[in-house]
């Protein structure tokens, strides 16, 4: 992991600015049915329309676009089970640099796919972060390359945060914000911009109840990592990050964990009802809402839809 301060709100300004020519400016979307179902109005910021497929873009090209040119020369590496890691290798090819990648054996197909689509080298490894680390780490001794760590990383979880800017910008004020959190690069970053820009909009993250680290690490007031993740959302599966933590606890960020069976059913309404092809890790945002609808209700909520990657041969539901 890159020893590099916290990130601020101007650091969130400064890598808009980065990406104005890179990433895409994503729409939002709604749904008069879907605010029906919640009781609340909803706007979707669509980062499964994002350069990549995933608003992993905005952070793995900040990074990048970043890198002073003699550091830039000897590449990047990573560890990632797919979005981060295909962000990164697109980045890295619109500078004309190499990328490393080391994934998790177990990874889904389609994002490996993509990681290979943007020619980066494959480095495979046990399913576990600490396996994934060790041979980041070995990577690096070797070819020198840059480590542009998935989320604790101050220029990823900068460039994570301008989805949020964008959506206050278009689509504010709101009332909440909801993205979902793993490592918590998405969620840190959008703390960020909610401080400088939306001071009274509230944060929740939604979280897998099977890799639940953010809630309990929270609640404790500490980092609690001790667990073995069990959830359909793969993009969800990471540990949180020190920096990450320490943002979000200085945020004041809720937490709502929710089991797969409610994030698939919000997944299949979003494909059903709004025809947008989503992942699990991006639908439990929407799963969070219809889960506690008095939390939210009557109120302006905004979501980030965080990823539209999905293997569409391991469906997590059966064809009706």
């Amino acid at each position: 992991m890159n020893e590099l301060p916290l990130p601020t709100a101007a650091d969130v300004l400064s890598a808009a600015t980065r990406l104005a020519s890179h990433a895409a400016l994503t729409p939002v979307l709604r749904s008069r049915e879907l605010d029906a179902l919640s009781g609340a109005r909803l706007a979707f910021k669509a980062e499964h329309l994002q350069r990549g497929g995933a608003f992993k873009f905005r952070g793995a090209c900040n990074a990048v676009m970043a890198l002073a040119p003699e550091q830039a020369a000897y590449g990047v590496v990573t560890h990632s089970s797919g979005n981060h890691g295909a962000a990164l290798a697109l980045a890295a090819r619109l500078r004309g640099i190499a990328c490393h990648v080391v994934v998790p054996e177990g990874a889904v197909a389609a994002k490996l796919a993509n990681i290979v689509r943007h020619g980066a080298t494959l480095w495979r490894c046990a399913p576990t972060i600490a396996a994934r680390e060790q041979l980041c780490a070995q990577v690096q001794a070797e070819t020198g390359a840059r480590v542009v760590h998935p989320y604790a990383d101050a220029q990823v979880m900068a460039g994570q945060g301008t989805a949020a800017l964008e959506l206050l910008g278009t689509d504010g004020p709101f009332d909440v914000l909801v993205v979902p959190v793993g490592g918590g690069g998405l969620a840190a970053g959008t703390a960020l911009a909610l401080r400088a820009y939306a001071p009274t909009t509230r944060l929740v993250l939604a979280e897998p109840s099977g890799a639940a680290d953010t809630a309990a690490s929270l609640a404790a007031g500490a980092l609690r990592l001790e667990f073995t993740p069990d959830t359909v959302c793969d993009g969800l599966r990471g540990t949180l990050g020190a920096p990450n933590f320490a943002v979000l606890r200085a945020a004041g960020a809720e937490v709502i964990t929710v089991d797969d069976a409610a994030t698939v059913q919000a997944m299949r309404l979003l494909w059903q009802i709004t025809k947008q092809v989503v992942e699990p890790s991006s639908a439990i945002a929407l799963a969070a809402v219809l889960a506690e609808p008095a939390r939210f209700a009557g109120q302006r909520i905004g979501l980030v839809l965080s990823g539209g990657n999905v293997d569409l041969d391991a469906l997590p539901w059966r064809p009706a």
